[in-house]
């Protein structure tokens, strides 16, 4: 069963194409005919803008990716000074694959990180 977009309104989605992850989203949302503006942090960089009410919304501790590799290939200092919502900022933008993906922003304004169809389709529902 195809989980309709209402509205019409597009999904934008930021992460990085070649990661798994942003690629199950990404034929998730189309397979349930849901349209999709990708914004590509390798190509466009990390919206330094929207930063701010991601951060708000979902807290850095959720938008560093500690398990990632970029993670893991930081230097221990720079690892342990990440303490706070401003140096995580500073993490992110200059490190944009250390934020776990995919960023959803969904019609509604709100956002989720990361991906699962559960989470998707009962936020299309809520849209």
């Amino acid at each position: 069963m195809a989980i309709m977009n209402p509205a019409k309104t597009p999904i934008t989605l930021f992460g990085i194409p070649n990661c798994n992850t942003v690629k199950l989203a990404r034929a998730w949302l189309a397979e349930h005919c849901v349209p999709v503006h990708f914004h590509d942090f390798k190509k466009q960089g990390v919206p330094a803008d929207l930063l701010p009410g991601w951060l708000q919304r979902a807290g850095w501790e959720t938008l560093v990716n500690r398990k990632g590799t970029t993670w893991r290939q930081l230097d221990e200092a720079t690892r342990a000074s990440i303490v706070d919502a401003a140096s995580a900022t500073d993490l992110m933008l200059s490190h944009p694959s250390v934020i776990k993906r995919p960023v959803a922003v969904w019609p509604n304004g709100q956002i989720s990180v990361g991906f699962t169809a559960t989470d998707f389709a009962a936020r299309l529902d809520r849209s």
